[in-house]
């Protein structure tokens, strides 16, 4: 049996073994993103020694300016690509990849309007002091109480998902005596050459309506007087490359735009999002400016052939807007080489965290890249398996990358492209706090999103007392009167 962890049979196809493991696949990482003359990780012109020094690990780490650039090309192309054809176009930032009161900032002071899919979600945006009409709700199952709170807003538009919602919806305005813009959600039966829980678009699934149903659910719509049906919606899902998907979906909803014209117009056409970015340095996804054309123009065909005009087009992107701004660093801490029954061996390394801030491997076989951050190596890239510290074998972080062959306990590790859905799924699975969020402009960190401790987790277990009994407990108890076990901080946010 192979003792040998530089091996790369058991590595998967695309994987190839690089001549040294320190660089930097540049459509991974943030523009920013370099290492300095000792080898050390530089984010945002700030050394990623110091951001542990400061806030510890594990750390989202999100640059601010990176963020804000996408936002602003997303914005552009898409605009540009809709006046070729004589449209508009609004780019909403699809608030549940990542959402904080400063994302909404940097994302509305760029000009994007932003999508919310809950109540929760809602209170964040206008806690940041967005526009209510520029906001959009999603939702395949919105309370009566967060419909409430949206139509009290003045919420942009809302997104009908279900016959239910109609009437639900429909009950509210007509108390407040108000009119709320509408669009109804179609699953156009196109799927995404993704992983199926990312596929949306498919009849079989909780979202929206299809083809064949919408009609009835748009003329519903059309019956009451409080509502204002202003469009389609569709979503086929995420993490997609290419245009041939997205165009496909057009051309379908562009035919039911069309009939449904002969009841009013539709001023509004949101082809939703799921634009793909890059995660590993194989991955190669379509430019946005290409997106943007390439729909943009399987629309206009689409209305020409049918003799209508181009309707406004909407969309939703998320991860295409922060996936690539945030890195997450973790401190290694320990090294273990697992004979494989092939006589291969695979480098485990543990770090300070794991599915409790990045759930995407476990929940949809994610793969990301790794990077030693604090430090150059000359060591033989060894295959490796960077794995979390929680109780599950599936606590894993990411499946497959070349390391160097010397990395050891207290190296600081970084994984690039964890701005979306990192984040936001992340947990307190085995009583974990959960990181801080740093974010990065100008050569300055500041945290965005405070980290938790151990006693934040505490404080909400309500068999507790203030002091440190449990509730309820007889006076005769073992526990009574003795002292509760100190509570330890795992990091502080000013050390």
């Amino acid at each position: 049996m192979s003792a040998d962890p530089h091996t790369r049979s058991v590595a998967p196809a695309w994987l190839q073994r690089p001549a040294q493991a320190n660089g930097l696949a540049p459509a991974v990482w943030p523009e920013t993103a370099e290492r300095g003359a000792d080898g050390v990780l530089e984010l945002g012109g700030i050394r990623a020694t110091t951001l542990r020094e400061r806030f510890g690990t594990p750390l989202y780490v999100v640059d601010e300016d990176e963020v804000r650039r996408t936002a602003r090309r997303t914005l552009e192309a898409f605009r540009a690509a809709a006046a070729l054809h004589g449209a508009q176009a609004r780019v909403y930032y699809a608030g549940k990849a990542f959402l904080t009161t400063e994302v909404v900032r940097w994302v509305t002071e760029e000009g994007l309007a932003v999508d919310v899919c809950s109540g929760g979600e809602l209170a964040v945006a206008l806690a940041a002091g967005a526009d209510p009409s520029r906001l959009g709700f999603h939702g395949n199952n919105k309370s009566v109480a967060e419909l409430e709170r949206a139509v009290e807003v003045g919420i942009g538009s809302i997104v009908i998902d279900s016959l239910i919602e109609i009437e639900r919806l429909a009950a509210i305005v007509a108390r407040r005596g108000v009119t709320q813009a509408v669009l109804l959600r179609v699953n156009s039966g196109v799927h995404a050459e993704t992983h199926d829980f990312l596929a949306t678009a498919h009849e079989d699934q909780k979202f929206g309506f299809t083809l064949q149903d919408a009609p009835a659910a748009v003329a519903r719509i059309r019956e009451l007087a409080g509502l204002e049906f202003i469009g389609l919606h569709c979503h086929i899902g995420s993490q997609i490359f290419g245009t041939a998907g997205f165009e496909e979906s057009a051309s379908r909803l562009v035919e039911l735009h069309a009939e449904l014209r002969e009841g009013g117009e539709l001023p509004v056409l949101n082809l939703g999002g799921g634009f793909g970015i890059a995660y590993t340095s194989v991955d190669d996804p379509t430019p946005i400016e290409a997106l943007a054309v390439g729909i943009a123009e399987a629309v206009a065909r689409q209305c020409e052939v049918r003799g209508i005009p181009m309707p406004n087009l909407a969309f939703e992107p998320g991860r295409a807007i922060v996936g690539r701004g945030g890195v997450t660093l973790y401190e290694v801490g320990t090294i273990k080489p697992v004979a494989l029954d092939s006589g291969d061996t695979r480098l485990y390394v543990s770090v300070d965290g794991g599915m409790s801030d990045n759930a995407r491997p476990a929940l949809y076989g994610a793969e990301f890249s790794a990077r030693i951050a604090s430090r150059t190596s000359d060591a033989a890239p060894a295959l490796a398996r960077v794995v979390g510290k929680h109780c599950e074998s599936g606590d894993i972080v990411v499946d497959a990358e070349y390391l160097p062959g010397d990395v050891a306990p207290g190296d600081l590790l970084a994984v690039p492209a964890t701005g979306a859905y990192c984040f936001s799924l992340s947990s307190n699975y085995n009583y974990v706090p959960r990181p801080p969020v740093v974010a990065l402009r100008g050569g300055e960190a500041r945290v965005i999103v405070r980290g938790e401790t151990i006693d934040d987790l505490l404080a909400r277990d309500a068999g507790l007392t203030a002091g440190g009994v449990l509730a309820g407990a007889s006076g005769d108890s073992p526990t009574e009167g003795k002292p509760r076990m100190p509570v330890l901080s795992e990091r502080s946010e000013t050390k």
